[in-house]
């Protein structure tokens, strides 16, 4: 089918492309997958999901177009984001296998919409085919959501270690750990700029003393509310930190384009209180905002090839049941 472009304007006034996607493929079906994302070589992908027998979360690989899909974490606990090193041999991944073997009680949704921060979570780092060759983080509480600069080497996570939800970073052996963020609040989430120099992330910092009261209340439970991220952009080094959206609602999974000129991410913007995400972009500085995606229900979780030519993402598009996530891929143009 021939490429198109289109552009409107929504009665929200963001502008809404409808371009940018072509040629859709469905590479997983059935279960809840998430969080793809793609090996050096582009040929492969790594990916979470709970499926079959498996009561939850566990990392497992598959090649870009779907087939040999096999898991590579221990099977046991809860894992979350895992991501290769630059010589595609190896990833990391976070887990609370070690703490233990069973699967984490799920967040307490009597106190809303909460996500848990499992203190067992702790990051490791494996061969390609799941063999796991070190401990990286060892810090007590949560340490989790690690993507990978292949550049530059390093790791970026989310971690518990200063007693906040702040952004670290590491070498890719876990050592140099050097704390990015430290304003009180949740700082995750977190991707490099292509050449290493920037982060963009989401955040939530309360900005009353009701807020701040709530969210260290729900820390303590180790739980924090997600219905309330901006996204976020600095050096790596954690300078010259700017906040880039004042939606008031969900928005998370920030990356950076290709040229490192624009981010792609996933928000509620258009019902704060809703489950409808879809993917925006915006200038590096927070303008220029327009929609990508019009799917009608959950889609995030975007990451770009490594030659910039394609997009993995997760949505429930055209799912066959309630809460069932699949993995897409697209030409992106």
């Amino acid at each position: 089918m021939a490429r198109f472009f289109f552009l409107a304007v929504l009665a929200t006034g963001v502008v809404f492309a409808e371009s940018h996607l072509s040629n859709i493929k469905q590479l997983t079906s059935g279960g809840q997958n998430a969080e793809a994302y793609w090996a050096p070589d582009g040929k492969r992908l790594i990916f979470q999901s709970t499926r079959g027998e498996l009561q939850c979360d566990q990392i497992f690989v598959m090649n870009a177009d779907g087939t040999d899909q096999h898991l590579v974490s221990t099977g046991k606990g809860r894992t979350t984001c895992g991501y290769f090193l630059a010589d595609g041999k190896h990833i990391v991944y976070g887990s609370t296998h070690e703490a233990d073997p069973g699967c984490p009680p799920a967040a307490d949704r009597s106190k809303g919409y909460v996500w848990a921060v499992y203190p067992g979570y702790d990051i490791f780092l494996a061969t390609d085919a799941g063999k796991i060759e070190k401990k990286l983080t060892d810090a007590p509480g949560y340490d989790a959501e690690a993507t990978v600069n292949w550049k530059t080497g390093r790791i970026a996570y989310t971690s518990m270690a200063s007693g906040d939800l702040d952004l670290w970073t590491m070498k890719s052996d876990g050592s140099d750990k050097k704390q990015i963020t430290k304003s009180e609040g949740y700082d995750g989430g977190s991707f490099f700029s292509p050449n290493g120099k920037k982060l963009v992330w989401r955040a939530n910092h309360p900005g009353t003393p009701e807020g701040l009261k709530k969210y260290r209340d729900l820390l303590a439970q180790n739980l924090t509310t997600p219905m309330k991220m901006e996204i976020m952009v600095g050096d790596a080094d954690g300078k010259n930190v700017k906040q880039l959206t004042n939606f008031g609602c969900a928005s998370f999974a920030p990356l950076f384009t290709p040229d490192g000129k624009k981010i792609l991410f996933a928000s509620n913007k258009h019902n704060c209180d809703g489950r409808k995400f879809e993917l925006f972009m915006m200038n590096a500085d927070g303008s220029g905002l327009e929609q990508v995606t019009d799917f009608g229900g959950f889609t995030s979780f975007p990451e770009f090839s490594p030659d910039g030519k394609k997009l993995v993402f997760c949505s429930d598009k055209e799912a066959k049941q309630r809460y069932e996530f699949n993995i897409f891929t697209a030409d992106w143009r």
